[in-house]
């Protein structure tokens, strides 16, 4: 039982780590400046002609609508989007063999899994308030994607080539001992026209007012949900991660008190 009092407290040490990594991220959300876009350029035009351009830095949130002009097609569904990505699973049964405790080979079949392709795209868009627009490079950006497609097929495709959609994939043929059941698509996109909160730098570094990947470490978000949600959703998770690391932990050292007086 000791053993198991170990693994428990090992499972509340790493809980408490990710803890700490969603208070990080949360109390950015908190601290960076909620502004709008005509601020931004006000800010920006009085700062260039004070001390020049390419100076300016601030970490910002902005809420509004996702245009552009040339969007990303999704390579499953062809949806236009600012962002998608994909990825294909090959769900397999495998037969494995072992010993039992009487030294006996004993051999049956498990399902698995393995992904054999995975793609992301993503490309600037221009973010749209009451006030104005502003250019945003996603490039580092964590995404809030909308799910849509999670499709499982049966299929042995003929000639080894995988189609779906604009999708196309040449899989090799099943080793000696596995059974190719078939496979899952999976593709996640960021839809255009869409309102989204951004969490990010904002930056003249290029000449053009810009919304980037902060250089400090500080999260880059293009989020579906407002701050509101995001607030809830990141105190809902630091309670649970809390509760669990406190079990996990009292649980750990119950087991490992119990070995040791047994």
């Amino acid at each position: 039982m000791g053993i198991f009092g170990f693994i428990l407290v090992a499972i509340a040490l790493i809980l408490f780590f990710v803890k700490q990594a969603q208070a990080k991220s949360h109390g950015s959300l908190l601290s960076a400046r909620l502004t709008d876009i005509n601020e931004l350029h006000t800010t920006c035009d009085a700062i260039t002609q004070e001390i020049g351009g390419g100076n300016w830095r601030d970490y910002v949130k902005l809420w509004g609508k996702i245009s552009v002009d040339e969007p990303l097609i999704s390579e499953i569904r062809q949806e236009p989007c600012v962002y998608y990505r994909m990825l294909v699973q090959r769900e397999y049964e495998e037969k494995v063999r072992s010993q039992d405790s009487e030294g006996k080979t004993i051999e049956k079949t498990v399902r698995k899994s393995e992904t054999i392709t995975q793609n992301q795209r993503s490309t600037p868009f221009i973010l749209e308030d009451k006030t104005g627009t502003i250019t945003i490079n996603p490039q580092g950006a964590k995404f809030d994607t909308i799910k849509i497609v999670d499709e499982f097929r049966t299929e042995q495709p003929a000639g080894g080539m995988l189609q779906f959609g604009n999708f196309s994939f040449l899989i090799r043929n099943d080793s000696y001992n596995t059974h190719t059941l078939g496979y899952r698509y999976q593709e996640f996109i960021l839809p255009i026209n869409r309102e989204v909160l951004i969490l990010g730098n904002a930056s003249d570094e290029t000449g053009e007012l810009r919304i980037t990947k902060p250089t400090n470490n500080e999260p880059f978000l293009v989020s579906l949900k407002t701050e509101e949600e995001l607030n809830s959703d990141y105190e809902n998770n630091q309670n649970l991660l809390q509760y669990g690391m406190i079990g996990c932990f009292i649980l750990g050292i119950i087991l490992i008190l119990f070995d040791i007086i047994s």
